[in-house]
This record gives C-alpha cells, structure tokens and sequence, in this order.
C-alpha cells in the first residue's frame, strides 16, 4: 500500500527517477526517462500496480533515511528486535540505460529480510507476458 507523498524519496540518473518509500519499496519508476509510462506505479493505487520492495520479514521496526553528502545516493537503516540492516538505493549516472541497484548491508544481529518484485506496465495497466514454455517434441 502507498505512503503519503512525504515519506518517500527520490534516487535518480538525470535521465529518470524512482521514488524509494521509508519502508524500503520503490512505488514509482518510469523506464527508460522520465516522460515514459510507469513500470512500478503503486503510489498511485495498489501493490497490483507495480512495486519492488526489500524489507524485513514482519512488521516491527524502526527505520530512518538519509542522502549520502551531495548525492542522490539513499541509505535507509532498519533497526529491529534481531538486528540492524542498511540499505543502500541509487541509479547510477553515465550509463547508456538506467539502472536501479539495491544493496543491503548486515550491520549487527540478523535480521531476516524479503524481496518482492512486481513489474506492471503502463502505470500497472499491464503486467509481463508468461514465458511461453517449450513444448515436447513429437515422439516417432
């Protein structure tokens, strides 16, 4: 579920930008720049709209956020009753597409954490085609 507008922030590359909510789930992100449709739009509905969220498993915890100095490199740190966990979300600059990169960092006691990645397209209006499998060659 959406989060007021305030507890989000921004990472970005100059070509587009995600939205990172304080619990560790990118609710926005247009692909390839900013002008192009949403592939992760929950911010405007539900988790059926697209999200990509790491966080940890349960409920209870604390977070807080900060910008590493003069960067739009975002460092959210969780603390829990099992430990503290860092993690670490920019869009690289300088490269010929966007990318997102995510990493969580072990800073003391474990904490057990989740992944949850789902891409609908056009603002969530579409989801990915299933892989089409391979069917079985005719026996002879």
């Amino acid at each position: 579920m959406a989060e007021k507008i305030e507890d989000y922030a921004m990472i970005g590359d100059c070509k587009t930008a995600a939205l990172v909510s304080r619990h560790g789930s990118i609710d926005w992100l247009c692909l390839p720049r900013f002008d192009s449709m949403a592939c992760f739009a929950s911010l405007l509905g539900t988790d059926a709209n697209g999200y990509w969220r790491i966080a940890p498993a349960g409920s209870r915890h604390i977070s807080r956020r900060a910008y590493i100095d003069g960067s739009l490199v975002l460092t959210t740190r969780v603390e829990s009753r099992r430990g503290v966990v860092e993690l670490t979300d920019f869009m690289p600059t300088g490269l010929a597409s966007s990318h997102v990169v995510r990493i969580v960092t072990g800073i003391e006691g474990r904490v057990k954490m989740t992944s949850s990645l789902n891409v609908h397209f056009d603002y969530g209006m579409s989801a990915p085609c299933e892989p089409r499998r391979p069917t079985a060659a005719p026996r002879r």
